[in-house]
């Protein structure tokens, strides 16, 4: 959640083409995207919805998602309804009435924002709450029956040329060709490194955890149909429901030092994690005492610093490989997802290839590093303490409010 974010105010960034108000008729091109998470199949279907010929090369042996829950905020979602996903995304998302800022030990009501009707009212598309792996295979079953989107699996992209006229992507062992090449590979992203070279990634002191609940487990009215957070002294803890209800999921973040590990899929212990909450109040109890030991997960936060540039020539990066987010905004699979939008709008304009690139990493790049700078402060504010935490929640309620008009009314389907 992003609740002490200011009002979001670009820089004035002009973009180059010969007209930007206007969407040309363009040629379609042959778009290579490196990724299948949700980031590059979205960018794959957006594309294709822009009549360009698409393929997706992911290097799983199946187009799978690892994680848990995420947030769609209106700015995604109304992209996601655009693709026409509204009917296959109602029986995995949850809806939840509002946004709600708790305190740590005693559960007082700091903040609440509505969600729900109001908010779809007010944003024109509605706030989910969605399983990562849901999600992707509503994309994915939508991009295998598009007649001009190719889906590789055990597809493993390990270099790429480019000239005037194209790029070469070595896969496996195999050369593809296209007009461009979209890496959507992720925080470790091959094609970033292949252009930029690697990245320094610095500790936050922060690990997270995650964990999903069965809600029939749990008693009967704990967890209110709200995305809920809780304060605290140098932790905090996010919880809501996904897949229509069925399940709770939890994002636990703790200061700690000696333990840096960068992924999503070490093991954690309900000991650890109970230890980590001791004195919080009973609802976080009951949420911990109901996890599996084989079903928590936890990786050490890293925070990378906006990138001065994604792309060169017909190459440019997307999601995560270009703008990883920490998770203090619920904003990093609604930013991938916005990409894919303005990523689709650039290159059906009628500009050439390297021009589009150009002006889809202008009209990007100053929104995602708001987000990244907003989610790296926000760590500071969920875990303050004394008269800092005392004035912050003072101001919580407009603050969050500010933060979500500002965020969640961002239209990547006419971003100029």
């Amino acid at each position: 959640m992003h609740w002490l974010a200011r009002r979001f105010s670009e820089p004035s960034r002009s973009v180059t083409t010969s007209s930007t108000s206007q969407i040309s008729a363009a040629s379609p091109h042959d778009i290579m995207i490196a990724g299948g998470g949700i980031g590059g199949v979205a960018a794959a279907l957006c594309l294709a919805q822009r009549g360009h010929r698409v393929q997706v090369f992911e290097r799983g042996a199946t187009f799978g998602e690892a994680g848990a829950g995420i947030q769609l905020s209106p700015n995604a979602s109304r992209v996601l309804h655009a693709l026409g996903l509204e009917a296959a995304l109602k029986p995995f998302a949850f809806l939840p009435e509002a946004a709600i800022v708790r305190r740590w030990n005693t559960g007082a009501c700091i903040a609440r924002t509505p969600l729900g009707a109001q908010a779809q009212a007010k944003y024109g598309a509605p706030y989910y709450h969605i399983h990562r792996g849901d999600l992707l295979r509503v994309l994915v079953d939508v991009a295998r029956s598009h007649k001009t989107i190719t889906l590789h699996e055990n597809a493993n992209v390990t270099a790429f040329t480019q000239n005037p006229e194209g790029v070469s992507l070595d896969v496996s062992g195999k050369t593809h060709h296209g007009d461009a090449l979209i890496g959507a590979d992720g925080i470790h992203s091959t094609i970033r490194s292949s252009l930029w070279g690697a990245d320094t990634p610095r500790f936050t002191g922060n690990v997270a955890w995650r964990a999903m609940v069965p809600t029939a487990q749990l008693p009967d009215g704990l967890i209110a149909p709200t995305a809920t957070v809780w304060w605290g002294p140098r932790k905090h803890f996010v919880h809501y429901y996904v897949r229509g209800g069925t399940y709770v999921n939890c994002v636990c973040v703790v200061e700690q030092t000696g333990w840096q590990t960068e992924t999503w899929t070490s093991p954690g212990t309900r000991a650890e994690l109970k230890a980590a909450f001791a004195g919080w109040h009973n609802d976080i109890q009951a949420l911990i005492d109901h996890t599996e030991d084989d079903a928590l997960f936890k990786w050490a936060l890293h925070d990378r610093a906006p990138y001065a540039h994604w792309g060169r020539d017909r190459v440019t990066l997307l999601g995560d490989s270009c703008h990883p987010m920490l998770p203090f905004m619920a904003q990093g699979a609604a930013m991938a997802i916005e990409d894919g939008a303005v990523l689709a709008t650039c290159l059906s304009r009628g500009a050439s290839i390297t021009q589009a690139l150009q002006d889809y990493e202008v009209l990007r790049s100053s929104r995602t590093a708001y987000i990244q700078t907003r989610a790296r402060r926000n760590a500071d504010i969920f875990h303050m303490t004394g008269i800092k935490a005392w004035m912050r929640d003072r101001f919580a309620q407009r603050a969050g409010q500010n933060a979500m008009d500002a965020i969640y009314s961002y239209d990547a389907l006419t971003a100029e």
